[in-house]
């Protein structure tokens, strides 16, 4: 117990001050469901002691919010409380910090019907859409991290018992997360480093395309004219350096948006909105997703792509060794944090204005002429494996491997 408590307080001190590096006088905004309570206390300490001048809690509860769309009127699944949504981008304008505890129920929803989660999440999408945007322009800092509730842990541990599993699922995140090191800090300052060479060689590189190739999947991703790759970490509109996603092995960018053709295939299940969706594949043509099966989840899978127009084109696409720690654990974690970094993958919808240069100052009109994809969501999914391989294309049509076996070459 005196070893667990030792590093919980270290995985919170590594979110606070290095994952999303609250600046003093800051206001940090921590989104969570209430089965993480005890942990939001120890990071509201945390916060306090790295000189935040409040800790406001977003609350929320998975049970509820099944019931509320198992029972509620569908009239009401159309409303998003206006309050709420603003209050959250209001703080976001005064340049508060966000902290989303993720933990994931992938059996949640399983039992209501696909489309009242779709009305839901639709209304939801768009309420916080100018929130949202604070976030995914680098904006603000913010942070996602996990905590192992009993649910998500009998996902990944079914055979153990209920305190087994999370036992075991905490011993995984410390040692994923590089808690378990001596200084965790400075391992993260190396994998930092590592990372950001490999951004280096790809922005160097300037790839016109890339095409991925694997049993299912034979791919070509054309890139934003002037996409840039980006690692780990990120600055935000205040020039504060923080690391968005612990933990993260990834380096990404943007796909132009009409530019994806050929067909992809699901490397490991995806969850998404409370429901599971696995081994799905997809059909590009001119960007679009033409074409779209899955072997479970199929009505999920079907309301997601009609979530609006975007939800059918490409937004990021992220390189992954297979190698990296994450697969190397030999588990699937129903947890995209996790799952996306064991694997290469591409995300369904909105793009990331950072991921191509200058695009955070683009006015709307400008990012779409640069290959920009405006969606409601953004979903990533796993398509590596030990099989993929990657070639990069060159604007004159040569190619180069960049992955063989999954891996860099």
């Amino acid at each position: 117990m005196e070893t667990f408590e030792h590093y919980l307080d270290k995985y919170a001190e590594l979110a606070i001050r290095v994952g999303l590096n609250v600046q003093k006088d800051q206001t940090v905004v921590i989104m969570t469901p209430i089965a993480c309570a005890d942990f939001v206390r120890k990071l509201t300490k945390k916060a306090y002691e790295a000189g935040a001048k409040d800790v406001v809690i977003d609350w929320d509860d998975d049970e509820v919010k099944a019931l509320r769309l198992k029972h509620a009127p569908e009239s009401t699944l159309r409303e998003y409380p206006l309050w709420r949504a603003n209050g959250m981008e209001e703080m976001a304008r005064d340049g508060a910090a966000f902290l989303q505890i993720y933990a994931p129920n992938s059996d949640l929803l399983k039992d209501v019907d696909p489309e009242r989660v779709a009305i839901s999440s639709k209304t939801t999408a768009a309420a916080r859409e100018g929130f949202l945007k604070y976030l995914r322009s680098n904006q603000v800092n913010w942070l996602m991290v996990s905590f192992p509730t009993a649910e998500w842990s009998a996902k990944v541990f079914p055979n153990l018992n209920e305190a087994e599993r999370v036992d075991k699922l905490w011993e995984q995140i410390f040692k994923l997360t590089r808690v378990d090191k001596e200084d965790p800090v400075e391992a993260w300052n190396q994998h930092v480093a590592l990372l950001t060479d490999k951004q280096n060689l790809l922005n160097n590189k300037k790839y016109k395309q890339l095409h991925f190739k694997a049993p299912g999947t034979d791919l070509y991703i054309e890139l934003a004219p002037k996409h840039q790759w980006v690692a780990a970490g990120s600055e935000s509109e205040r020039g504060i350096f923080f690391i968005p996603n612990i933990p993260t092995e990834e380096v990404f960018t943007m796909p132009s948006k009409t530019g994806t053709n050929g067909t992809v295939r699901s490397t490991l299940p995806l969850s998404y909105q409370g429901s599971l969706i696995e081994g799905f594949t997809l059909k590009f043509d001119n960007g679009q997703v033409v074409e779209a099966t899955a072997e479970v989840g199929q009505e999920v899978l079907n309301k997601m792509l009609d979530m609006d127009e975007g939800a059918r084109y490409l937004g990021e696409v992220a390189l992954v060794p297979y190698d990296s720690p994450i697969s190397q654990s030999g588990l699937i974690y129903y947890n995209t944090l996790f799952d996306e970094n064991a694997s290469c993958h591409i995300a369904l919808g909105n793009s990331y204005p950072f991921t191509i240069e200058g695009g955070t100052t683009m006015n709307p009109e400008e990012l779409a002429r640069n290959g920009y994809n405006k969606s409601l969501i953004h979903v990533d999914f796993m398509i590596g494996s030990a099989d993929m391989a990657i070639d990069g294309l060159f604007e004159d049509g040569t190619r180069e491997p960049l992955f063989r076996e999954g891996n860099w070459v």
